[in-house]
This record gives C-alpha cells, structure tokens and sequence, in this order.
C-alpha cells in the first residue's frame, strides 16, 4: 500500500508523488499482467526466453569492449 502524505504544497504535488511512486512499485505492470490467467509453463518459458536474450545481449557486449 502506498502512503502519501499531503503537506502544504497541495494536492497536486501530492499526486505527483503518488504517479511516481505507482510507476517505481511497477503497481501497473502487476495489474496489467493480472488481467488474464497464464499457465505456469508459458511464464517459465517466457522468463527463460527473456534471461537468455539478457545474456547473448551481454555477451555481445563484452565482446566489444
């Protein structure tokens, strides 16, 4: 839960807090990905996809320094 306090700035510095701190927390990004079930497997498979496309990304990295 996020907590933002309302000082004397008002309410509108209060929100933009409140937006900044929804897009750190990635609140959005959970919902979105809520919306609809997906199977265990496919999250697997979509994490392994992701780490090895980190990694070749990386490796090619290297090889150009």
């Amino acid at each position: 839960m996020l907590i933002v306090e309302i000082n004397k700035d008002g309410i509108e510095r209060a929100l933009k807090t409140l937006k900044s701190k929804v897009i750190k927390t990635k609140q959005n990004q959970i919902l979105f990905d809520r919306k609809e079930f997906v199977k265990k497997s496919v999250v697997k498979r979509n994490q392994k996809l992701k780490a090895a496309y980190i990694q070749k990304k990386k490796d090619n990295l290297d090889w150009f320094f």
